[in-house]
């Protein structure tokens, strides 16, 4: 009898995770400046930038109930594949002299589309390998998130150095080959994990109900908008996931203002200059690593609320303050250090509690659904961190993002329901419990 390597889904998401992450963090810098050296306009450079992300987060909105329906592994094997086509053309057209840009924007388009459902599958696949290699929650997602900062970190270091050395057209090149390398990789470890089968029921789904049971939520005679509604359902149903969502929502549009706007204007008024802007996002990033790391092996036993609260105090309001207030630069960093090793333990305690909430038929929808809806406010965030500091000045704005974001993340915190994150959910046992019982067949029946 052969004995199915357990860990090796696990493995093969995560890898396959560093790998597109990657790539896409160099495609973030080589691409604007691959647009801004070929035209020269900034204005064409912001437009690209906007063609790219409205489809990603409109399309992984939508893209949930194909997620439930087809899988998140062929819809994640599938969306990188056609990937490597979208981002190829742009280097080879270009050097064919072909690429226009009406044809750029199309390309550039598509691939925000692809990669909307295709972060989003890869994202669904987590209550899945967890189950099959036998794993807690907090622990994949832990790793997912050190995977995620420490590739965004090594990404934007090798685009820095690719476009340098070999230009934005091969820094393209290695975004599209990374494309291809994570659909080879997840594809092929994740072989053993089950195909979701549809219910085979055939009734009508009522669509008067409020909410979806487990049941009825993959009927094959469900039509694809009752099925996207379903989620949007479960999700507005469910007061500590909406809460989470919108919360967010609001603090990603806050920390692009901090980081495309306020920081960088800080750092030119008080004379650091650009250097400076590095550093205290490399700080903070490699804090966020070692933190990320830490809820990786102990956030499991930890209670979720109070590591919650306490993570955003430190996280959030002082790193707005140290700037305000014109403390020195070793100062900021301090605390980069500390709020960003904080931050660390976010992403996995929140990760967890999303997986854990949502029924395993609907994860697909649900988590397409909220993290559109958390990217959605995102292109304000710029244009709002602009206006205050050009209305305001540099500082006040500081403080009044700062307060914003401390309002934010505090908010939800008034919700009695919200307490409940630190209960594990009954629905995500079973839906465990059900994973646990597809893998046995799988493993018996073989992939």
């Amino acid at each position: 009898m052969t004995r199915t390597p357990t860990g090796r889904p696990l493995r093969g998401l995560l890898t396959a995770e560093a790998v597109s992450i990657t790539g896409t963090r160099v495609s973030m810098i080589a691409l604007p400046w691959f647009v801004l050296s070929t035209t020269g306009s900034a204005t064409q450079t912001g437009l690209v930038a906007a063609v790219e992300i409205a489809p990603l987060v409109v399309v992984r909105a939508l893209g949930g109930p194909l997620i439930d329906r087809v899988g998140p592994r062929r819809v994640s094997v599938g969306c990188d594949l056609l990937s490597v086509v979208a981002v190829g053309l742009i280097p080879l057209l270009h050097l064919a002299g072909l690429l226009t840009m009406p044809v750029l924007l199309l390309l550039v388009a598509l691939g925000g589309a692809l990669r909307g459902p295709g972060d989003a599958a890869k994202s669904s696949l987590v209550p899945a390998v967890s189950a099959h290699a036998g794993v807690s929650l907090e622990r994949t997602t832990g790793l997912s998130s050190s995977i995620e900062r420490t590739a965004s970190m090594l990404g934007a270091a090798l685009a820095g150095g690719l476009v340098a050395l070999a230009g934005a057209t091969s820094a393209l090149v290695l975004d599209a080959a990374s494309f291809g390398v994570s659909a080879l990789v997840l594809g092929w470890a994740t072989r053993s994990l089950p195909t979701p089968a549809p219910a085979q029921s055939t009734d009508p789904v009522d669509d008067s109900a409020d909410l979806p049971d487990d049941d009825s939520a993959n009927q094959p005679s469900q039509s694809y908008w009752a099925r996207l509604r379903s989620g949007w359902l479960f999700l507005r149903g469910e007061s500590v996931l909406m809460a989470l969502t919108l919360m967010v929502a609001t603090t990603n549009l806050l920390d692009l203002a901090y980081s495309a706007v306020l920081l960088p204007v800080w750092a030119k008024d008080s004379g650091h200059g650009a250097g400076v802007v590095g550093l205290v996002f490399a700080v903070f990033s490699g804090a966020s690593i070692l933190g990320s790391l830490a809820a990786a092996t102990w956030a499991e036993r930890l209670p979720r609320f109070r590591l919650y609260v306490v993570a955003f105090l430190l996280a959030g309001l002082p790193r707005f303050v140290v700037l305000a207030l014109g403390y020195p630069v070793w100062v900021v960093l301090a605390v980069g250090v500390v709020g960003g090793f904080a931050a660390g333990f976010l992403n996995p305690i929140l990760g967890a509690v999303f997986f854990e909430r949502i029924p395993a038929p609907l994860i697909g929808r649900v988590n397409s659904l909220s993290s559109a809806m958390g990217w959605g406010l995102m292109p304000l965030g710029g244009v709002a961190g602009g206006l205050l500091a050009t209305g305001l000045g540099v500082e006040p704005a500081l403080l009044v993002v700062g307060a914003l974001y401390f309002a934010t993340t505090m908010a939800p915190v008034a919700l009695p329901a919200f307490r409940e994150m630190d209960r594990r959910s009954t629905t995500a046992a079973d839906g465990r419990t059900g994973a646990d019982d597809d893998r046995r067949a799988a493993t018996t029946s073989g992939p």
